[in-house]
């Protein structure tokens, strides 16, 4: 799923050719993003197009050859490259644009600079390959060097291995194997062929003669490190142009707006629109006392709106006069409004992480990180509506409850840290879910080293790291191999507050008493089922409608009651006798604290409350969910809980020999801690009383 769909698609053709384009936003100014070569197209920038889109017109066309541009034979030169996007800048633009231009797709952007200044208020050139050829004469060998794989006889023998290897050039940066695999996958939507017709065609060599002739504002960004086009050539560009501007990026690779997006977003901000209109808020001196803290819950599970809310309440108790603003989306926005909660006017601008992941889901099935590996662009679209909320708000401290966006890209810009941050986790590692040695381990461990090092390298841009758990609830395992023992390495950088309940078990114990304040009937057996705020629980709900109808041929009394969330239709759950469907439930934990027994998915929250309140429960965790499957496993299985049920295992009949046995047996589960809570709070309220900022006196991790 992207993080913005386009307003308005459209095609151009040229001579037979449909060249495709899309438009984003509808700000008082235009660019345009133009393509580099055919091997990929305009998603190249998934990571600007949402950013600017929320205060530019942002329009992008594919190249002839890929995407959802024609593929003709021929035709791959400059000058039909040039004539395309003139097209698509004629269709699109009602006046002059800026044009923004990455690699080979430099030459083109120039050529219309220089050759049509009109149309060309702002120039922007990423690593740009303006000159000779490419394709030497070796290109052409019949019988080239096994070991030269940039020729023809190379790209149709091997063409997704050349694009592995040619990608894994262009992002030299250590732990770049996300774009490496984003760029493979864009390239096998095209062919050799049409590769091979671009480098016979296309011919860049007249193009340095022209940048003495661009008369607009120029900015020329390019990797230090490139190992396709040396920065050398970049600064011979900036150098050409009158009053060019040149950034080099240390250590960057070819396409720094791919692989350091916040970087390049910042630098494209500034020189695009040097005046944006900005909301300030001020406060007068006699104000200034009071302290704001900017809370970003993940809409990931709405587990974490009832632990934020309870971590919020344990602050305010410290700091009565602190204010808290919210940045979160639905469902979480849902729990923090009836909680009375301040939201964020920003939030409106998130892209929607919540529907992300229902885009990736089977039945009763999350690959919970490919899912997570999947939604970058949507997590660096959020983190840059942070960063630009915090560059207009005065804000005493930044709170992340799993918001894995702002803890990656702040330690990947930590110049951007401006406040002092606190982290807050129940789970720290990604586990694959297939063998050791695949190469979903490789990448998960590759992820986990990257964390590791940005930890032990920037230890500043966390002033406090919290586990929400204790030491025993980490996981027994190595982030991956020749990496750390997680449970040694989390102990070295975070503090543990014990798990975080929203309520007191105690408030509880009379079940009687609840059932009659619910008007739930206290003398029936009752089976509660629920599946969390995400609509991939459906089937669950089936098959434990259907496990009941069974259990009540033997409890002719007892009664089910569904809750499907906010995202799933009650009508969608065929009805048995007994049951009854509702959609969402605030405060569920109250309802499940009543039950005689409950079935759940395997999310943290749920299960960690019924234990808390002493309930007999059935967990189904999700197929592939790593979390669930693992820490979530390990978690349950210390404080005495029943071990998850496979969904494969829990058919109707196995689901209603559960709930007879279950619903029959005692607990003997440990006792959850209830000042979780407050323990958050006590290591988050110096951040406030001391105003660190950019302090290296906190803690990492």
């Amino acid at each position: 799923m992207r993080a913005r769909e386009p307003d308005e698609t459209g095609a151009v053709d040229r001579d037979g050719v449909p060249i495709a384009w899309e438009r984003f936003g509808g700000g008082r100014r235009t660019v345009l993003l133009l393509p580099t070569w055919q091997i990929i197209h305009a998603r190249c920038w998934k990571m600007q197009v949402p950013h600017l889109a929320r205060r530019l017109r942002v329009v992008t066309h594919d190249p002839r050859g890929n995407g959802r541009s024609g593929r003709p034979p021929t035709g791959y030169g400059l000058e039909e490259r040039v004539a395309d996007s003139l097209a698509v800048i004629e269709a699109t633009c009602d006046g002059a644009a800026a044009l923004v231009a990455f690699s080979q797709g430099a030459n083109v952007a120039a050529t219309i600079a220089a050759r049509r200044p009109e149309l060309v208020e702002r120039l922007v050139l990423i690593g740009p390959a303006i000159g000779a050829q490419s394709a030497d004469e070796t290109f052409w060998d019949d019988d080239p060097d096994p070991a030269d794989r940039f020729s023809a006889v190379s790209w149709r023998r091997d063409y997704e291995g050349f694009a592995r290897w040619f990608f894994a050039q262009v992002f030299s940066e250590p732990h770049s194997t996300k774009q490496i695999d984003d760029c493979v996958g864009w390239a096998l939507e095209t062919t050799p062929e049409v590769l091979i017709a671009g480098e016979r065609e296309f011919d860049r060599s007249g193009v340095p003669a022209l940048l003495p002739r661009i008369a607009c504002p120029t900015l020329v960004i390019h990797g230090a490190d490139d190992r396709i086009i040396p920065a050398s050539a970049g600064e011979r560009v900036a150098e050409a142009i009158p009053d060019a501007q040149l950034v080099l990026v240390d250590g960057g690779g070819h396409a720094p707006h791919a692989r350091d997006p916040a970087r390049v977003n910042g630098l494209l901000d500034a020189f695009l629109d040097p005046a944006p209109p900005r909301r300030r808020r001020l406060a007068r001196a006699l104000q200034r006392h009071a302290p704001r803290a900017l809370y970003v819950s993940s809409p990931i599970g709405l587990g974490h709106a009832q632990r934020d809310l309870a971590i919020a309440r344990a602050l305010r108790a410290l700091r009565p006069d602190l204010e808290i603003a919210w940045l979160a989306q639905h469902p979480v926005t849902r729990v923090l409004e009836a909680a009375g909660e301040t939201i964020h006017p920003a939030s409106a601008q998130l892209a929607n992480e919540s529907a992300h992941i229902e885009s990736q889901m089977g039945e009763h099935r999350l690959h919970c990180f490919q899912a997570l590996r999947e939604m970058d662009e949507i997590l660096l679209a959020n983190f840059m509506v942070f960063r630009d909320l915090v560059r207009e708000e005065r804000f005493d401290l930044w709170i992340g409850d799993e918001a894995w966006e702002l803890d990656y890209h702040l330690h990947e810009n930590p110049e951007l840290k401006s406040a002092p941050y606190a982290f807050l986790t129940d789970f720290v590692g990604y586990l694959p879910m297939d063998a050791p040695g695949s190469r979903e381990a490789a990448v998960a461990a590759d992820y986990n080293h990257e964390n590791i090092r940005h930890v032990e390298r920037y230890p500043y841009v966390r002033d406090a790291a919290v586990f929400i758990g204790s030491p025993e609830d980490v996981v027994p395992r190595a982030f991956g191999p020749g990496l750390p023992f997680m449970p040694d390495w989390v102990q070295r950088h975070f503090d543990f507050c014990g798990y975080v309940l929203p309520f007191d078990p105690a408030e509880y114990a009379d079940r009687e008493r609840l059932r009659r304040e619910l008007e739930l009937d206290a003398g029936r057996p009752l089976i509660v089922a629920a599946v969390g705020g995400s609509g991939v629980g459906v089937h669950l709900l089936r098959r434990i409608a259907a496990a009941f109808e069974q259990v009540r041929r033997d409890i002719p009394e007892a009664e089910l009651l569904l809750v499907c969330g906010p995202r799933i239709d009650p009508a969608s759950v065929d009805p048995v006798p007994g049951m009854s469907a509702v959609g969402y439930v605030h405060d569920l934990f109250r309802t499940l604290a009543c039950c005689d027994l409950a079935v759940v998915q395997g999310g943290l929250t749920t299960t960690m409350e019924l234990v808390a309140n002493r309930r007999p429960f059935i967990s189904v965790p999700l197929a592939d969910h790593f979390e669930q499957n693992h820490h979530v496993a390990h978690r349950l299985a210390r404080y005495g809980a029943p071990a998850p049920t496979p969904y494969d295992e829990a058919t109707p009949g196995r689901l209603a020999e559960l709930m007879r046995e279950r619903l029959a047996a005692p607990v003997r589960y440990l006792p959850v801690e209830t000042c979780g809570a407050a323990r958050a709070a006590a290591l988050l309220v110096p951040l406030l009383e001391e105003r660190k900022g950019l302090s290296t006196a906190g803690r990492g991790g």
